[in-house]
């Protein structure tokens, strides 16, 4: 990386060469020719500059000269910024979990980068290749992966469950144990699986995208799907144990429910009018964040034996997503209903969508209802359900 960055700094018009022992900058710039000394007493005895100037300059401009001198300071300072980032890496791989060093994708982030990297690629080409394109349906397909979800999640929920259970886990503050012991090792087990279920997740939005629902990959939808994945590397890598078994033993939990419903709603609009409990889903989620934070506060209270940025950092994280799924839950089911029926009054909302709309990761199954007819003294109903 610090080849890279000094190779796009060379490749500016101007050409440096760096003398450390006499501590001059030599630039050619066009026809501007520059020798700048910042420590004129340390002038080797045989240099052929004038020494009661520190800097000789042919043809360049007063400006040209202010600009050249601040190169040797930016240099040092991304140089050295650069260089303190890799030994700051490097010490930290000195203290990470030894026991998760070998296990897929744990060996660097760089694969995780990658995933998220393409994720992020395609949320942009994505659009751009469907633009002209019938929506794909994959009902199937979100039946299958929804109720894999649920499956994964479950695991992951009763791993953890079973593994702090049986190593005598503390809800209220728990140290990371680096031992092999069976019980930690099975709970940096589940949670790395917890890691994995964050990657497989992406899918979500492939799935909308795929079905051109680009109206639901929304910023919150994005910025919960990418860092979850990519921040969880981090808390695998060093602290795959202790305290972080807590969120994820919960928000797996959550998690179950939720695919459940996407799962149901995948199935059509048989099923779709008895998921009125979505909404609810919405709460649990942000009572899960109001949760997090006040365990993580207390951990700190009572100075958790537990790494403290790391506790600050959640906090802060889950502040966002107060405010970002506190927005959600207005726009969606206070505003929009209060809109919907100032136009439409007497229209029920179903799911926190308008006219029967019900909406899951992929699957908006819209149910039309024709009006109720008269005819020769008996009633009829019209219309069938339709399916997306």
């Amino acid at each position: 990386m610090t080849l890279l960055l000094s190779a796009l700094i060379l490749g500016l018009p101007d050409m440096f060469v760096m003398n450390r022992q006499t501590q001059e900058l030599c630039v050619n710039h066009g026809a501007c020719a520059v020798r700048l000394c910042p420590f004129p007493q340390e002038r080797p005895e045989n240099s052929n500059h004038k020494r009661t100037d520190a800097n000789v300059h042919v043809g360049c401009s007063e400006h040209t000269i202010r600009t050249i001198r601040t190169y040797p300071a930016k240099m040092d300072i991304v140089t050295n910024l650069i260089n303190d980032t890799i030994r700051f890496y490097k010490w930290s791989l000195t203290i990470a979990d030894k026991r998760v060093e070998k296990w897929p994708l744990m060996d660097s982030p760089l694969p995780t980068l990658a995933i998220s990297s393409t994720y992020l690629l395609f949320l942009w080409l994505g659009p751009k290749f469907m633009r002209n394109r019938e929506p794909f349906q994959l009902r199937k397909t979100l039946i299958v992966y929804n109720f894999s979800m649920v499956i994964l999640n479950f695991f992951i929920f009763k791993e953890l469950f079973l593994a702090a259970r049986a190593a005598n886990y503390s809800y209220l503050c728990q140290p990371v144990d680096y031992s092999d012991d069976p019980n930690e090792v099975r709970v940096a087990a589940a949670l790395w699986w917890y890691f994995v279920s964050k990657g497989v997740e992406y899918l979500d939005t492939v799935f909308f995208i795929l079905r051109k629902k680009f109206n639901h990959v929304t910023f919150l939808h994005v910025y919960h799907h990418c860092t979850m994945f990519t921040l969880w590397w981090i808390g695998i890598k060093w602290v795959a144990g202790g305290q972080s078994f807590f969120g994820a033993h919960m928000n797996a939990a959550i998690h179950v429910l939720m695919y459940l419903y996407y799962g149901l709603a995948a199935c059509g609009p048989k099923i779709q009018k008895y998921l009125w409990w979505k909404k609810y889903l919405t709460i649990i989620q942000m009572i899960q964040f109001h949760v997090t934070i006040g365990h993580t506060a207390l951990s700190l209270y009572t100075d958790c034996p537990f790494p403290k940025w790391m506790h600050w950092c959640l906090i802060g994280y889950a502040l966002t997503f107060i405010v970002l799924f506190g927005n959600f839950y207005y726009q969606t089911y206070r505003r929009q209903p209060r809109r919907e029926g100032l136009s439409k009054s007497g229209k029920a909302l179903s799911n926190g969508a308008p006219n029967g709309m019900a909406v899951s990761n992929g699957v908006s199954g819209k149910m039309v209802e024709k009006p109720v007819v008269a005819e020769n003294g008996r009633r009829k109903r019209k219309g069938r359900a339709k399916r997306d």
